[in-house]
């Protein structure tokens, strides 16, 4: 039973840091109310954080099965990565089954993957990565160079549809094989390769014949498949020949599609599931004040999307889609649909943690009589337009699109919204609907962010926008060895997104979670959601 919040802080007295790290490790104390705690005695999050992760969590139990209430499955889900785009129930899978040559830690800083250490010749473009030894496939094959090699001819297919993987692996000139080494030649110079190797897609899979079994992926990876209902569920049960011992701590994982944010806060609330995704934010505030649940949040770069198909009347015409970005009420988005939690968008994806976030763009708010100034210069006085809506993009979609048909009325812009199923929204609306909703988990680095969904080349260019100035210039960044001059074009490729692009951008978003207190951790991710795929990897019961 929890001690009252007044009786914890006058047991504290004098040096609060000592008397926080005794109380941390008392089983009675939970996370949500140690942080409040050490707020109130003046200890920021960071520190409070620290303390709670070495006293409270400094020896993970092993043990026991996870499970998780996540969104976004589909009955066409699959393990190739040629096919599957992301979504959480699915990629949760995969995180955890398979590993990458480098990953990332809190800081998004790159770590040793499957290669323990690497190293870039003075051309900038040859990269030595050296594989890990004594590792294998939970079919028991001994990794080496070839499934590397392998792998990545496999991504890089003409038939791939994960973008992220074709463009870093179309990126390279030449891969090879030297002894316990995989050597990478690049085409242009980009110091982002090894960050950009350990995206969630970028995993291995032992060398094969072309005709893989994906109903049963083999991987490296801390957890094997035990069992897989697309769309449905997602068994896991722990490989016990796992290459490291300071992670995969639960028994089984059973990851479980749950569409709808109520039914997902039902199934914590019942004790069904010790985690879900994506809480409902206007509604997370009262889910923690449930007994033995705390919000668990990762700051990053997630943006939620309004793409205007560009390649279609009226979005083809810059007016109009100006005339919408003015239109929207961004602070009523980010206070309504987010409860707050984030803050405003200002159409292009690059948030303001990162390296190259331009400062010096004016933000863009709600402004009717730009937005009436701009449907002038398109010859319209009034315009008529359908936005497609559902909770599959985020929890709120639906109340992001009635709140934006109610700001764009006073600018003359009449917004019919549809809604429309959440089962197979991905599929069926996204990239066809001319315009919806859509959400990005943003990437690490600006380059990545901007091939991946910007390029007029990228198959996940979710609004069909061409501009030829914007390829130039993020083709001459990538390469760019001067900081000043890299910074100077970053800051330009946000502002050509920002005035000229197909997405507006209202609100950037914390990835949210609703947890046990049962689940211990360290610091969590804010590259994605379940701690960039790795929570079953890094998480556990702390009883």
């Amino acid at each position: 039973m929890k001690r009252s919040f007044k009786k914890q802080r006058q047991e504290l007295g004098n040096g609060p840091s000592e008397r926080l790290e005794t109380l941390a490790s008392d089983a009675r104390v939970t996370r949500r109310d140690f942080i409040k705690l050490a707020a109130a005695l003046g200890v920021t999050a960071a520190t409070a954080n620290l303390i709670w992760t070495d006293s409270a969590m400094a020896g993970p139990v092993r043990g026991g099965t996870l499970r998780a209430g996540l969104e976004g499955g589909a009955i066409t889900d699959t393990f190739d990565p040629r096919k599957t785009i992301g979504p959480n129930h699915i990629t949760t899978a995969i995180g955890s089954m398979f590993d990458t040559l480098v990953r990332l830690d809190h800081k998004t800083t790159p770590i040793p993957g499957l290669a323990e250490s690497w190293s870039v010749g003075s051309d900038g473009k040859t990269w030595h990565f050296k594989l890990r030894e004594g590792v294998e496939f939970h079919n028991g094959k001994t990794l080496t160079a070839a499934d590397i090699i392998a792998t990545f001819s496999y991504l890089n297919h003409e038939a791939s549809a994960y973008v992220d993987g074709k463009t870093i692996i179309g990126s390279l000139a030449d891969i090879r094989a030297d002894g316990d080494y995989v050597v990478f030649t690049q085409k242009e110079a980009n110091a982002d390769l090894p960050t950009l190797l350990a995206a969630y897609g970028m995993t291995i899979w032992p060398a094969s014949d072309p005709d893989i079994d994906w109903t049963k992926p083999v991987g490296t990876g801390p957890y094997k498949l035990h069992a897989f209902e697309p769309g449905v569920r997602i068994l896991l049960e722990r490989n016990q020949n796992h290459y490291r011992d300071d992670e995969g701590f639960f028994d089984d994982v059973e990851l479980l599609n749950i569409a709808d944010p109520v039914a997902r806060a039902n199934a914590l609330r019942s004790g069904s599931v010790d985690i879900i995704t994506r809480p409902d934010p206007k509604t997370a505030k009262f889910i923690e004040r449930l007994d033995g649940i705390s919000i668990v949040e990762g700051e990053g770069n997630q943006h939620y999307t309004m793409p205007m198909r560009t390649d279609v009347a009226p979005f083809d015409d810059v007016n109009v889609r100006l005339a919408i970005k003015y239109a929207i009420d961004r602070q009523a988005f980010l206070d309504k649909v987010l409860g707050g939690v984030g803050y405003l968008g200002n159409d292009h994806p690059i948030g303001k943690k990162q390296r190259f976030f331009n400062r010096d763009l004016p933000q863009r708010e709600l402004d009717p009589d730009k937005a009436k100034f701009y449907l002038k210069k398109a010859g319209l006085s009034t315009l008529d337009v359908e936005l497609s809506a559902a909770e599959a993009a985020f929890s709120g979609a639906v109340d992001g699109a009635v709140l934006t048909q109610a700001s764009a009325k006073k600018a003359g812009i009449n917004v019919s919204v549809k809604r429309v199923p959440s089962d197979g929204y991905w599929s069926n609306v996204w990239m066809k609907a001319p315009w919806c909703f859509s959400y990005m988990q943003g990437r690490v680095t600006e380059d990545w962010m901007f091939t991946a969904i910007y390029a007029s080349n990228s198959k996940w260019n979710e609004s069909y926008w061409e501009n030829e100035q914007f390829d130039m210039i993020l083709k001459a960044a990538r390469s760019e060895q001067d900081e000043a001059k890299r910074r100077a074009m970053y800051y330009e490729l946000q502002e050509i997104v920002r005035d000229d692009g197909g997405v507006a951008i209202p609100v950037f978003a914390s990835f949210l979670h609703a947890a046990s207190d049962r689940l211990g951790h360290g610091e969590v991710s804010g590259i994605s959601y379940m701690d960039y795929f790795h929570l079953a990897r890094k998480w556990w019961f702390q009883s």
